[in-house]
């Protein structure tokens, strides 16, 4: 069973495709970038997944769930990061995370937030209001939220996004352990192309809604005959033709 299943999911605003009739699938274990502009639907076909959107047409299927009909038992196996999301700035991060584990009805909760706090150096920070964090701070609670509830599907926008090289790395490094202990499917938008490289086994290319290509990332880059995803990004992005 995939993780993912998306048949001709299409949203529309007015005369404004947002997603344009794409389908795609992400199985269990697999890493899958959602790659793209600003404005390529990237970020609205991620909400369309979360049930966060109601679909103009087409199909969703999450863990086995229509989610059109039965999305709830699919939304306690799963969770999503964004460093665009604010989390409640007046409660502290400790507040946000046992709120959260709570939402999730995660069992033995206060072990768990305090095994996320060592995992991503929050130890610190636990009883500061998560208003009043860095942007690479709040990047860091919010990925410790999506993994509050061990989620068997993790959708991130932009993970690490604001962190430093190192911080970038070491949450990379968290991410790829994540994924291989528990076999999680992850899809990941994300800008940082050596990031891409990293983490994901296949990739969506999009453009204007639509998903003009897809491969492995060393696949794309041997089409292209470009020496990086980078150079491939730009040229997906560049052409007219696609």
């Amino acid at each position: 069973m995939d993780a993912i299943q998306v048949t001709n999911l299409t949203k529309r605003y007015g005369p404004t495709l947002a997603v344009d009739d794409i389908s795609f699938t992400l199985a269990p274990g697999r890493v899958l970038g959602l790659l793209g502009g600003n404005g390529a639907g990237k970020t609205t076909t991620i909400a369309l997944l979360l049930g966060l959107l109601v679909p103009s047409s087409g199909a969703i299927t999450v863990l086995g769930h229509d989610m059109a009909r039965d999305r709830f038992p699919a939304l306690e196996r799963m969770n999503f990061s964004s460093p665009y999301i604010a989390l409640p700035g007046r409660l502290t991060v400790e507040e946000n995370l046992i709120t959260y584990g709570h939402l999730y009805s995660v069992p033995n909760l206060g072990a768990r937030v305090a095994e996320l706090a060592v995992q991503f150096n929050l130890t610190a920070l636990m009883r500061r209001p998560a208003g009043e964090l860095s942007a690479g701070q709040k990047t860091r609670v919010a990925l410790a939220k999506s993994l509050i509830n061990r989620p068997d599907l993790l959708l991130l926008d932009e993970p690490t996004a604001s962190l430093d090289p190192d911080t970038g790395d070491y949450v990379r490094t968290q991410l790829e352990t994540y994924q291989r202990e528990t076999g999680a499917a992850i899809l990941l938008a994300s800008h940082n192309m050596a990031e891409v490289e990293r983490l994901c086994d296949d990739v969506l290319m999009m453009k204007t809604g639509r998903i003009v290509d897809r491969g492995a990332p060393e696949a794309l880059v041997a089409r292209y005959g470009r020496e990086n995803m980078e150079q491939v990004f730009l040229h997906i992005a560049r052409s007219e033709a696609l």
